[in-house]
């Protein structure tokens, strides 16, 4: 027969290291899904294909090309400058956070819109939409005229 004793020191010292490898795993898995999706729990945010990503625009009211007119990797870069500071200010008002996504590569699927109020017979308007892993992380909705305009998916009032 074999008997092997243990000390209380070390069952405190093996609980408090299993504790602390708990606590790590929790905090990696809730950090890694916080990163997903938007705070905006109304609109529908998936985009891994073309019937999703229609969806997703004409949930705002956009009829698009159906195909898209440009289809980009994009980095987010590390640091915000003023011009992706200001990007992200419109990203914030809609729900989204591109400080989440810094140094990370996003699709940019690009799709001319079709019914902007006073621009129907040109085109000249685009909606982008930001895709990470299957899911639409913000974009927006611009003219790509001289002195043009840019805002979120919303339609302006």
């Amino acid at each position: 027969m074999f008997i092997y004793t243990v000390k209380s020191k070390q069952i405190r010292a093996i609980l408090i290291i299993l504790f602390v490898v708990l606590t790590v795993a929790v905090l990696i898995f809730l950090s890694k899904d916080s990163r997903n999706v938007s705070t905006d729990s109304t609109a529908n945010l998936k985009a891994s294909d073309h019937s999703e990503r229609m969806s997703f625009i004409s949930q705002f009211g956009w009829e698009v090309s159906e195909e898209p007119t440009e289809v980009r990797e994009v980095i987010i870069p590390e640091t915000f400058d003023d011009v992706y500071t200001k990007y992200n200010e419109i990203q914030l008002s809609q729900g989204f956070d591109l400080s989440s996504y810094k140094g990370m590569r996003v699709k940019r699927w690009t799709y001319a819109v079709k019914n902007y109020a006073g621009y129907e017979d040109k085109d000249c308007i685009r909606i982008n939409i930001l895709v990470y892993d299957g899911s639409v992380i913000g974009g927006d909705v611009c003219s790509v005229e001289l002195n043009g305009f840019m805002h979120g998916f919303s339609k302006p009032q």
